[in-house]
């Protein structure tokens, strides 16, 4: 069987299926970059906004340094490779640190139209900051003894 090309016609049940060029990755709640993207809303598997929430997180991450918080050096991401235990070097007291990481990545990337939300998230950041400045003088305090 061909078409008026004298192409010929395949029927689909004897087509072979395409191989996937590019293979699906699953959700890593350990990621950095794919944690920011579940709490915006965007599947971790989405691309698109990579390079920009990217710089909005490493952004975070500098003022995070500022604070007294990460490593000594610095930290910067630059893919969904990096981990939050590289970060927060397995300490179970800075769990803050992923809602303060995603509130100042929202407000940079995804600004809340709402000036009353807006503020609300700032003052939530303010808190962030306090409590984790306040938890960072504890472990050093415990470091201490």
């Amino acid at each position: 069987m061909s078409d008026e090309n004298n192409t010929p016609i395949i029927p689909p049940d004897e087509l072979e299926p395409e191989e996937e060029v590019e293979t699906q990755r699953d959700y890593d709640s350990e990621s950095i970059l794919d944690t920011v993207k579940k709490m915006l809303g965007i599947q971790h598997n989405y691309e698109h906004f990579d390079p920009e929430l990217i710089l909005h997180i490493n952004s975070v991450f500098m003022v995070l340094n500022q604070l007294g918080l990460g490593p000594s050096v610095g930290f910067f991401i630059v893919d969904y490779t990096s981990k939050w235990n590289q970060f927060l070097d397995n300490s179970t007291n800075f769990e803050a640190i992923k809602n303060y990481t995603y509130l100042r990545v929202r407000i940079l990337f995804d600004p809340p139209s709402s000036s009353f939300v807006l503020d609300a998230m700032e003052r939530q950041i303010k808190e962030f900051e306090w409590r984790l400045k306040l938890q960072m003088e504890r472990k050093e305090e415990d470091m201490d003894e």
